[in-house]
């Protein structure tokens, strides 16, 4: 089903040491590319003092916006990599961060491509991966005296309500799978004074 997609639960860290030089990886649920960039910047600056801060993120269950860079390592030896790793995964909603500390001795292309691949692998296998749906929000209005016919049609699994106004003009914004928006939409626009926003 193209709104079902694949993403990590809560935050998860591993680390990885090649010749001296450790790898710190951390795995986070992301919904959007402000919020992956956000966090970029917060872990750049907790750890100003690392050689590199390097990453890749992928946002939407389509999995076509992505983004990665080496921060300075040789092109393509640490973005990539990770990237690789979400996909890998069949990941999506997720960016992952890896710090490097210099150990004092060159990788090469190769080793860094490995010891980056291997640090974002960890981090991944280290957090919860789950199964999720797309969601569409939905806002309508409705007269009061329909309310009994709204909630019997709303309320059914899969359905979130996430606000609600009752006065003589009701008002309820609702989270639904992508998928079952248009069933749900076709639901309420049958009962009469109702309209979608």
């Amino acid at each position: 089903m193209a709104d079902t997609y694949t993403t990590i639960t809560a935050p998860s860290e591993a680390s990885y040491t090649e010749l001296r030089s450790k790898f710190l990886a951390f795995a986070h649920p992301v919904s959007s590319a402000d919020e992956a960039k956000a966090l970029i910047k917060e872990y750049a600056n907790k750890y100003h003092d690392a050689r590199h801060v390097c990453w890749a993120y992928m946002i939407g269950a389509a999995r076509t916006e992505y983004l990665s860079s080496d921060n300075g390592e040789p092109s393509g030896t640490a973005g990539k990599p990770i990237l690789g790793q979400i996909n890998s995964f069949n990941l999506t909603n997720i960016a992952i961060i890896v710090v490097r500390y210099f150990g004092g001795i060159k990788l090469g292309t190769s080793g860094l491509i490995v010891a980056y691949r291997e640090a974002a692998c960890a981090a991944i296998e280290a957090a919860e991966i789950i199964e999720c749906h797309e969601q569409s929000t939905i806002t309508f209005t409705f007269g009061y005296l329909a309310m009994n016919d709204v909630m019997r049609t709303v309320k059914q699994p899969g359905i979130r309500i996430l606000s609600q106004e009752f006065d003589n003009t009701c008002r309820i914004t609702l989270s639904v799978r992508s998928d079952e928006a248009p069933r749900l939409t076709s639901l309420l626009t049958a009962i009469p004074t109702l309209s979608i926003l």
